[in-house]
């Protein structure tokens, strides 16, 4: 098998760097890591503990609930404030005349 030569910035080798296991070269490093990728490019990314996911699905909830209260709660006023606009509206008509 041969070998290549590849440059990385600073920032991708100290990543690279963090990801290396005691005994593993840089070449098993990236085939650890792109192996992840090459099965199941999902398993892996984005994953959070338990804990972490159920508090993140907790306000996502929340902030979509407290959203939907705030829309409805606005479409009430908007739908209060047409209606009673009805009422203040000249009528075709209502002003012919009237000099």
């Amino acid at each position: 098998m041969g070998t290549k030569t590849i440059g990385l910035d600073d920032e991708a080798y100290e990543r690279l760097s963090a990801e290396k296991r005691e005994g593993e070269s840089f070449s098993d490093v990236v085939k650890r890591v792109t192996e992840t990728i090459r099965t199941d490019w999902r398993r892996g990314f984005g994953k959070y503990e338990d804990a972490d996911g159920e508090r993140l699905e907790r306000v996502a909830r929340e902030s979509r609930e407290r959203r939907g209260a705030g829309l409805a709660g606005r479409q009430s006023e908007v739908l209060d404030a047409l209606a009673g606009d009805e009422g203040d509206s000249p009528r075709r008509g209502d002003d012919e005349g009237d000099a």
